[in-house]
């Protein structure tokens, strides 16, 4: 699965926002906006669960293990 999604919403926020820009002819035009979310949750789970298995269960990475309190999933 991948970790993180960009899709291009165009001029529709753009439009609310009245975010423009002067393109050639020096016409102001909308920009066109991009949503994306950077982490999103249940993807960067799965990718944790599918990266890190091992015979024993699922490890956790070095620079996770201070924030959740456990090196490894069983």
């Amino acid at each position: 699965m991948e970790v993180s999604s960009v899709s291009n919403f165009e001029t529709f926020q753009a439009n609310r926002l009245k975010l423009r820009y002067r393109g050639k002819g020096n016409k102001p035009q909308l920009a066109h906006t991009l949503n994306g979310s950077a982490l999103a949750l249940p993807r960067i789970v799965a990718a944790l669960l599918e990266n890190n298995q091992t015979k024993d269960g699922i490890k956790i990475p070095k620079a996770l293990v201070e924030y959740t309190g456990f090196s490894i999933i069983k």
